[in-house]
């Protein structure tokens, strides 16, 4: 199947998908669930009808196949009543909800490692509405090839997050972000660990990028992932099987609850954390020993994030992770974790992104990239920052992305800047020369600067690459004066935005100290 013919029958889907809903009296939230369960049951389906046509000729009358036969295959069992043909063929007028709810139940049954896992509300849908999902979901062509299934589970994932608003960014991080951060970690082999795993894009794009690289991703990398939310946890186990992946994913409060013993275990850590969130128990924290540097005294929980990733990795480990702007300017305790963490030598590259990629938030943020392995190479002194604000695409007016070329011209800024050979598996290339026509790092003003040590405690331990990239030469502006207004207009929302809420953070730290004067704390 051709790229374009996937795009269609992903779109397709939706949009039918879609249509339904907005004809029924469901909330995006009520029926993201239920539909990502049907692509998983049709996916399952897809693989146990292969597997049967290969199994019939090894039945004799003394052993018949059975469970153990598919399970020895990697393949998920599926009893007749689970079967997608048996409830396609369900009289008109049985309850769908509930036989699709016991299909769920009867996998779950004969295959331990989906328990819990799969959704069994869909008696809240009515039969009008669930039959036309299961024709459209048996719609998909089974001559399909490769990760289409997974990618059509993407799809959706993304589409019912951009839905849902802010819930769905709790869920879901835009893909390009994803394989951007893979694209510079480069997980080939190891264990890779998200303790903000969502729906588990981490793992996924981890092993989309170690396929692409001529390994098999399931058996190169090792999947470990926590998540607080038990809906999310099953939305990821359900994203890795359509991906025909496997991995530990545990449900847990990452603050309190550290279940995969993390500290020195990880090759490659990767996440998404929720933004400045406050009111975390730092009493509960004080004796962890993810929490090297301290903890911070703001009532933030940036830099406690930034110090789980950290301590997660061995010697060699990198971590990539999405982090708020402001946390790399913070001032105070936050300051003094951030100077630990760069004398460490663990910060490799800094990279920001503009304004709205996210479904939650319109505002920018930043990618932040550690290398516990770089003290040993001619890197350790420094850090690669690179301004990617300037770099997206305009999907519609208030969304923006990055192409594959683009995602790979700043992985591959990052690639000569260690010193390694550029990829051009995504078209990349030409956009790479026009910066580096000799192949070779070298700093350009407005796009990326590799700044010493030195210049960065000149800079306050700033790590906002708007510090260190300077401004781009403009030539004689002859661009479309409303698109360049329009621009300005944007970085100044952005600047008022940042202003609000360092008045905010000023306001708390100011209530903080008065407080404890009040309370005859030692501050």
């Amino acid at each position: 199947m051709s790229q374009n013919n996937s795009n269609y029958i992903e779109s397709r889907l939706w949009s039918a998908a879609d249509e339904l809903r907005a004809n029924s009296k469901l909330k995006a939230s009520e029926y993201s669930v239920p539909v990502l369960g049907l692509i998983f049951l049709r996916y399952a389906d897809y693989k146990f009808t292969i597997a049967e046509a290969e199994l019939a000729g090894q039945s004799t009358r003394r052993r018949k196949i059975g469970p153990a036969d598919y399970h020895a295959q990697g393949i998920m069992y599926l009893p007749d009543q689970a079967r997608f043909s048996t409830l396609l063929k369900l009289p008109e007028g049985e309850n769908l909800g509930q036989a699709i709810n016991d299909a769920m139940r009867a996998i779950e049954a004969e295959n331990p490692d989906l328990k819990d896992v799969l959704p069994k509300t869909y008696n809240r849908l009515d039969n009008p509405t669930l039959t036309e999902l299961l024709r459209l979901m048996n719609s998909i062509p089974m001559d399909i090839e490769g990760d289409a299934f997974g990618k059509i589970y993407e799809y959706f994932l993304g589409n019912f997050a951009m839905s849902e608003g802010q819930k769905g960014g709790e869920f879901f991080t835009p893909t390009c972000i994803v394989k951007l951060i893979v694209g510079i970690i480069e997980p080939f082999k190891g264990r890779i660990f998200d303790p903000a795993c969502g729906s588990g894009g981490m793992f996924v794009q981890s092993a989309r990028f170690v396929e692409e690289h001529r390994e098999n991703g399931g058996d190169a990398i090792s999947i470990y992932g926590q998540e607080r939310i038990s809906e999310t946890v099953r939305l990821a186990k359900m994203n890795l099987a359509v991906h025909g992946l496997a991995g530990d994913i545990r449900q847990g409060n990452t603050y309190y609850e550290d279940l995969h013993n993390s500290v020195g275990k990880f090759d490659f850590v990767m996440a998404n954390p929720p933004f400045n969130v406050n009111r975390v128990d730092k009493e509960r924290l004080k004796d962890d020993r993810r929490f090297p540097f301290g903890l911070p005294r703001p009532d933030n929980a940036n830099y406690i994030w930034i110090q789980i990733f950290y301590s997660a990795l061995n010697e060699t480990g990198r971590a990539g992770f999405v982090m708020a702007n402001s946390a790399s300017d913070a001032r105070g305790s936050e300051l003094e974790i951030r100077k630990k963490l760069i004398e460490e030598q663990a910060v490799d590259v800094m990279v920001a992104v503009g304004s709205n990629f996210f479904y939650t938030v319109t505002l920018p943020c930043t990618l932040w990239f550690l290398d516990r392995g770089k003290k040993e190479t001619d890197r350790a002194d420094k850090v690669l920052f690179i301004d990617a604000r300037k770099i997206y695409r305009q999907i519609d007016r208030a969304h923006r992305d990055w192409t594959p070329e683009q995602v790979e011209y700043l992985a591959n800024i990052a690639r000569l800047y260690r010193g390694q050979e550029p990829e051009n598996l995504h078209g990349g290339k030409d956009l790479l020369a026009e910066h580096f026509p000799d192949g070779k790092y070298v700093d350009v003003p407005g796009l990326c600067k590799a700044a010493t040590l030195e210049e960065i405690e000149e800079q306050g331990f700033s790590l906002n690459p708007g510090r260190y990239v300077g401004v781009a030469l403009r030539q004689e502006d002859d661009g479309d004066f409303y698109e360049r207004l329009q621009e300005l207009n944007e970085e100044l929302e952005i600047l008022n935005q940042e202003g609000r809420e360092l008045e905010e953070r000023i306001a708390e730290n100011i209530y903080c100290i008065l407080e404890g004067n009040r309370d005859g704390t030692n501050l």
